[in-house]
């Protein structure tokens, strides 16, 4: 029970930083109506009243801080009413319909996009955490308002993460930086993802942040004083030259040292942008113009020069980097770049954002477009986890910027392969390819892109995609469309072998396939709780479903099946084992009677060995397995006897062949 001290000092708490909140939005919208804050912060106060954080501060406070960081990036009273009620649905008594009433449709849609999914929906964890993060993607790119507050909530539950569990800090950490930092970079909000950044660093890896921490402290005091005196090298040049600019020097942040420490396997003192000066000028044309002061002032390091104003980053990202030596011999990094891309720089979409009052700019929309093709693309994964991995790659920043031959730009993730650019240009270009060209000469498929390829893809109609694609690519679109295809494809097959298992089963009771009528076939698939017949068939061909059982359910009550042996003839099972996983195969040790060219393999849990009796097995899509007779699990698989198979041995010719057996030493 907090003392009537602790009372008194809480209240007060709350009531300065509700202040600070007012002051800040009549800085920054002196012409809205503010009321509705007041009553925001009044509401969630009654609410959460009785509430504590881990911190032993009042629930209160977390909301008003939520508030602040979004007041400091300047937006509309209803985003900031949201921010004050983000956490009312879930930790309160409040309904989405409560806060419809009381403060309008906008908001309540704000903050019904902003509250997670009840983990009573999910058998773990993970599965809940992708999922609210697939319905906050569906949700920001309906209102950009969802993610600005899911990102201060984030950065505002970093800065007190001290107080939670250290495997609790660990998690929430390491999906700040998986996720929330790099979304921050994608909406080019460089202010918040350089926090985010080394505060998940600082949780998730406290040994190897306070080696940079310590590195980087035992050099400031110099390297400080090193920045002085070029900044008052730079800004006497810049004045000669009659160019005004904002000079300004800062040592980089942790997170970024250590991203460059572990890519390049070097030391802090290696690092050429440990130091980094920013000169802000007033026009484009004075950003290269005090380029070539600097490269006159100090010597450039060689592949460090980058005109991302020229070209910009994916998220809009403007500046002109180079890396230079001093005559000290101290390497350090400029960034050259005007007012309004250094706005757009550290506040990237909230700097612009259509509910300011202004008009839609068109970089946002493009910020806006990639966030709907984000979603787009992850539309075809159902599983939660898969949702989680691929949503990484797709937000991930290390780029590579490529070229079509026509010179349009193709970004994707580092390391992306020929397969990925074929993917990015259309779904068909990637299905059918079959080879590229890199800067004009001819690589694999499995080549590494890098920054400045120009890449030419060589299709072929007709051609298909391998499974082994997708140990290769890396962008997320590239993933998702070859499974999409193998899934597609391979359902295609298992209702084929389906449609021939019932076939194969109903000649035992000499009906054929014309005679079971379509409405029979959808009366079954609806007591298994399936869409349509193909659904069904799909499921006998990937063998979650009997066909003698489901045979037996259209033939009359009574009817007794006829033996294999009557009915075994050539267009059986046998064909549709060949002709769908056929080939030539003639060389195996292992045949099926009568049909040499079937996918024939040995099972591993038995592994028989010739002249052994053997038995054959028809797989959900890998062919036929051959156990040994005695194989323990040979009794488990004839629970499905349709999908037994005779198999032999093949004869034997002399040719020595090698293949593994079982040994036991006494």
């Amino acid at each position: 029970m907090a003392t009537l001290r602790e009372q008194i000092a809480t209240t007060a708490l709350t009531v300065t930083r509700f202040r600070d909140l007012m002051r800040l939005m009549r800085e920054n919208r002196p012409t809205d109506d503010l009321e509705i804050i007041r009553k925001a912060y009044e509401y969630s106060q009654k609410y959460h009243a009785g509430q504590t954080r881990a911190s032993g501060e009042p629930y209160l406070v977390h909301p008003l801080e939520v508030a602040l960081i979004l007041a400091e990036m300047k937006i509309d009273p209803a985003a900031i009413v949201a921010g004050l009620l983000h956490d009312s649905v879930e930790d309160t008594l409040v309904t989405v319909v409560d806060i419809r009433k009381e403060f309008g449709e906008q908001v309540a849609h704000i903050v019904e996009g902003v509250t997670k999914i009840s983990a009573i929906d999910f058998a773990t964890r993970e599965e809940q955490q992708a999922e609210n993060l697939r319905k906050m993607m569906l949700a920001m790119v309906d209102d950009i308002r969802v993610v600005l507050i899911k990102l201060a909530d984030r950065l505002h539950n970093m800065r007190t993460l001290e107080h939670l569990a250290p495997d609790r800090r660990q998690k929430i950490a390491q999906e700040t930086l998986d996720i929330y930092a790099p979304i921050a970079h994608r909406l080019g909000m460089g202010k918040i993802r350089g926090e985010l950044e080394d505060l998940g660093f600082r949780y998730v890896d406290p040994i190897g942040y306070q080696q940079v921490h310590e590195a980087v402290e035992a050099r400031r005091a110099s390297g400080e004083a090193f920045l002085a005196r070029v900044e008052v090298v730079v800004r006497d040049k810049l004045k000669e030259a009659g160019i005004t600019a904002l000079v300004e020097s800062r040592i980089k942040r942790l997170y970024s040292i250590q991203k460059k420490l572990l890519r390049q396997h070097i030391a802090v003192e290696q690092v050429y942008d440990l130091y980094a000066m920013r000169v802000i000028t007033q026009s484009v044309q004075d950003c290269y113009a005090v380029l070539g002061i600097i490269h006159n002032l100090w010597r450039p390091v060689p592949g460090r020069i980058k005109d991302f104003i020229a070209m910009p980053r994916p998220n809009f990202y403007q500046s002109l980097h180079t890396s230079v030596i001093s005559d000290e011999g101290t390497p350090f990094e400029v960034q050259i770049r005007t007012e309004e891309m250094h706005k757009m720089a550290e506040e990237g979409i909230a700097a612009h954002w259509k509910y300011k009052d202004g008009p839609v700019s068109a970089q946002d929309e493009q910020r806006l477009a990639w966030l709907r093709q984000v979603v787009e693309w992850q539309r075809d994964v159902s599983d939660p986890n898969e949702f989680l991995s691929t949503l990484k790659i797709d937000l991930y920043p290390e780029e590579v910027y490529t070229f079509t031959p026509k010179g349009k730009v193709v970004v994707l993730p580092r390391d992306s392969s020929p397969i990925d650019f074929a993917y990015s240009i259309h779904t068909e270009v990637g299905h059918t390819c079959v080879g590229a060209k890199v800067n004009g000469r001819m690589v694999p498929l499995r080549f590494k892109l890098h920054s400045g390829d120009i890449v030419e893809i060589l299709t072929q109609p007709g051609h298909k995609p391998s499974r082994d694609w997708l140990a290769v690519v890396k962008s997320s679109r590239a993933r998702n469309k070859i499974k999409h295809w193998l899934n597609v494809h391979q359902r295609e097959r298992a209702i084929e072998i389906g449609r021939k298992l019932i076939e194969k089963e109903a000649r035992k009771y000499r009906v054929g396939l014309k005679e079971i009528k379509e409405p029979d076939l959808q009366r079954i698939a609806s007591d298994y709780g399936l869409g349509r017949p193909d659904d069904l068939m799909a499921g006998i061909g990937y063998g979650k479903y009997s066909a003698r059982q489901v045979l037996a359910r259209l033939v009359p009550a009574g009817s007794e099946p006829v033996a294999d042996s009557e009915i075994e003839k050539p267009g059986g099972i046998a064909s549709v084992v060949r002709r769908v996983f056929g080939g030539d195969h003639n060389n195996n040790a292992i045949r099926v009677k009568g049909h040499g060219d079937l996918l024939v393999y040995r099972a591993r849990c038995c592994n028989p060995i010739r002249g052994e009796n053997v038995v054959g097995y028809v797989t959900r899509g890998k062919g036929v397995a051959v156990h040994a007779a005695n194989c323990s699990n040979v009794v488990a698989l004839m629970y499905e006897p349709e999908r037994k198979i005779e198999v032999e041995w093949a004869r034997d010719d002399g040719t020595p062949s090698a293949y593994p057996v079982k040994l036991t030493v006494f």
